[in-house]
């Protein structure tokens, strides 16, 4: 009689057993499902989101393509040399030639009166405006119209002042996949882009003089501030600052660079942990 009622027990418990454990296993999936299907639609608006981003910054692109004409400025008596090598051979007396690049910045800043600069990037398709906030945050998450937009728009350091250069001028937008902003900063590392030395030059527009810059450096590295420095509190250290950046470039431009010169930094994500970056010195100087 025992040995029965054992076995009733043991049977009982085992049957328990199975239906807690069935019930362990049910609501274990019923978890992951739930969790599966909250980071499927989570996912699937970050897309839609990304897409609308993409097709909001395009249409603002075409529109400012339609309505704002690049101007190419010939090259004339009156434009300003900037520290000049001593090197007769040295490219910087072909890009001497170059015409520069002007745009009617009354109507930019119409559109948005936080407008600075035009800037056009050879061998990309960087070919903005540019705009300046109060912070480095504002541009990073607004578009040209000041709509609420990821894409962002190309932007100048809060730092600098394009009407009083400093020593090192930058200017940052985000590295879109579909190439808009500085997606395609990225062309640098390409063989094509370096092989066409008409490539290493960046012009610049301000509504106060055409500027065109020689390119000197390009690499990507690992997310940090050191080439973000825009002035120098000694000669040594801005010395060692020109160093730097010019022995991390992937090509070697044979361009000088001195403490004299103005630079341009351009500073975009190459991924979630390296950044592109393009370092270009001050050459012509044109007055509006």
């Amino acid at each position: 009689m025992k040995k029965q009622n054992l076995k009733r027990k043991t049977s009982y418990r085992c049957k328990h057993n199975k239906k807690q454990n069935r019930k362990f296993r049910l609501w274990v999936w019923i978890f992951i499902i739930t969790i599966s299907a909250g980071m499927m639609i989570v996912s699937v608006w970050k897309i839609l989101d990304w897409k609308r981003d993409n097709q909001n910054t395009n249409k603002q692109i075409d529109a400012l393509n339609e309505e704002i004409k690049v101007e190419n400025v010939p090259s004339n008596d009156s434009d300003e040399m900037v520290n000049p090598p001593s090197e007769k051979d040295s490219d910087y007396w072909k890009y001497m030639e170059l015409p520069l690049i002007s745009v009617d910045f009354d109507e930019l800043k119409q559109k948005n009166k936080d407008t600075v600069a035009f800037l056009k990037v050879n061998g990309t398709n960087i070919n903005y405006p540019v705009v300046q906030a109060k912070n480095n945050d504002y541009y990073l998450h607004h578009s040209y119209d000041k709509t609420k937009n990821d894409a962002g728009w190309v932007f100048l350091d809060y730092r600098n002042n394009l009407d009083q250069l400093q020593d090192n001028n930058i200017i940052y937008a985000h590295g879109r996949y579909d190439m808009t902003m500085f997606g395609s900063l990225k062309n640098v590392f390409k063989e094509n882009w370096y092989e066409n030395t008409e490539n290493y030059v960046v012009h610049l527009s301000t509504p106060k003089e055409n500027t065109l810059w020689q390119v000197f450096s390009v690499y990507k590295i690992k997310t940090e501030t050191y080439y973000l420095t825009s002035s120098f509190g000694s000669t040594s250290s801005h010395e060692k600052f020109i160093k730097t950046i010019k022995s991390r470039s992937k090509y070697n431009f044979n361009t000088s660079v001195n403490t004299k010169d103005k630079i341009l930094t351009l500073s975009t994500c190459y991924n979630q942990k390296e950044k592109v970056v393009l370092h270009a010195k001050l050459i012509k100087i044109q007055k509006r």
